[in-house]
């Protein structure tokens, strides 16, 4: 990217699409310089941490893992014990021998034990227990995305503040080098060597690259409201970071980048987790529509058996067994099989996708570092070139053969071309970054 003297806008514009609408830091981290404490590593882990919605996906995995639990314990016996009293009246009394005869009691009492458990399901636990494992897995994956997006924002934000940081300086550089200029002109002026135009030029280019300075603090203020924002602290809270801005080109190996990205990419991983869920799905409403057998047994004592002495508390058993066998269910099944055949193919369907936009995302990737690369070295040459026309500029308006146009625009083609060597070390960091998100790395591992 190319700057231009018009307030460098190719570079403001990369870095506030960056930051997006982020409020004014009352106590700016450019302030604090000697007095650094995070790195890129603890900044990446600090926001980490901070971030409340990991706690709130570990929360989701949780409850799966709870239904999941719930859902095994229908491979066990269910023990209930009841006690029961019944007072009814009247009872049948008939006289029999001098005596009433009383075919059941007043006060029915019966205590027992009950045990239930479901000899065979035809596969419908086991259907349910693989659907909760499907879902525990997708839960787990979505925390290593989100994991994942938070440390390429603060690795985002992390770059920006140094980014930031760095062009400032070369505005710092750029307004000295125009101030000693404009205190040249006026030493000319006064020796009648020059005209009060020239001081005035001087003065307008100063006053552009003031207000190119005034852009990029607002930038870099914004920069850190955001890695406020990423480390749920007020934005009031100074939070420094330190850490040098350096270019580090890497040798990319794009067919084994590809290979990662389709194994390691928690996008892939999520989708396969909801095909996975989708077949699940699909054997529960499969079983459902299955035969199950139920045995049963009870223990226990209860009155009210024998003549004459109903009252007396007698040991009982009873043993059974439920065969429940669906034989119309007006097509529900039939309905519920379609939409489950559909879920799956989509889910399918979506896996492919996925894919195919890992593939897009390593090779933009690798696009960005290699115009990053282009453009650095670029740069690399255009500095040497601004330099030696700044000197040669200068040289010429000294002895009075050139004018002070030619050392204003020397000026501003060196800070723009220092201005486009950051910009080329800035994307080609945050491109080693996606190109790590593309490939599915854990960002917070690769920064030790």
């Amino acid at each position: 990217m190319h700057l231009r003297p018009t307030f460098a806008a190719p570079f403001l514009t990369t870095l506030g699409l960056l930051v997006g609408s982020a409020a004014y830091a009352q106590v700016p981290i450019s302030t604090a310089v000697a007095g650094d404490s995070l790195s890129l590593e603890t900044t990446i882990r600090s926001v980490l941490d901070a971030n409340p919605s990991i706690n709130a996906l570990q929360e989701e995995v949780n409850r799966a893992q709870a239904s999941l639990a719930e859902t095994r314990t229908y491979l066990k016996p269910v023990v209930n014990g009841n006690a029961s009293y019944t007072r009814i009246d009247p009872v049948v009394k008939l006289p029999f021998d001098g005596q009433v005869l009383q075919f059941a009691p007043n006060n029915n009492y019966d205590v027992h034990v009950a045990a239930q458990y479901t000899v065979l399901d035809m596969g419908r636990t086991r259907a349910n227990i693989d659907l909760s494992r499907s879902r525990i897995a997708s839960a787990t994956d979505q925390i290593a995305v989100t994991r994942r997006d938070l440390a390429f924002s603060a690795a985002q934000s992390y770059y920006g503040i140094l980014f930031a940081r760095e062009a400032i300086r070369v505005q710092d550089a750029q307004i000295a080098s125009l101030l000693q200029h404009q205190r040249e002109m006026e030493k000319r002026v006064e020796g009648g060597v020059s005209t009060s135009f020239d001081v005035t030029t001087t003065k307008v280019r100063i006053a552009q690259a003031q207000n190119t300075k005034i852009d990029l603090q607002n930038q870099l203020q914004n920069q850190e409201v955001q890695l406020a924002r990423l480390l749920h602290r007020p934005e009031s809270e100074v939070v420094p970071v330190r850490g040098r801005f350096e270019y580090n080109p890497q040798a990319v190996d794009v067919a084994a980048a590809l290979a990662a990205g389709s194994e390691n990419r928690p996008e892939v991983k999520l989708a396969k987790d909801a095909e996975q869920t989708a077949i699940a799905q699909q054997r529960v409403v499969e079983a459902s529509n299955r035969p199950s057998l139920n045995v049963l047994g009870q223990a226990g004592a209860k009155n009210g058996y024998i003549l004459p002495n109903i009252e007396r508390m007698r040991f009982n058993t009873v043993l059974g067994a439920q065969l429940n066998v669906p034989i119309y269910d007006g097509n529900r099944n039939k309905t519920q099989r379609v939409g489950a055949q559909s879920a799956v193919k989509g889910a399918q369907a979506r896996t492919q996708d996925t894919q195919e936009q890992v593939r897009a995302d390593v090779l933009q990737a690798v696009n960005n570092m290699q115009a990053s690369t282009a453009r650095y070295d670029n740069s690399q040459v255009q500095i040497g070139q601004a330099t030696d026309a700044l000197t040669r500029a200068k040289s010429r308006y000294r002895y009075g053969v050139g004018n002070n146009l030619d050392v204003l625009d020397a000026e501003t083609q060196l800070a723009q071309s220092r201005l486009s060597r950051l910009q080329a070390i800035y994307n080609y960091t945050i491109g080693q970054y996606q190109l790590r998100r593309a490939t599915g790395e854990q960002i917070w591992e690769a920064v030790k």
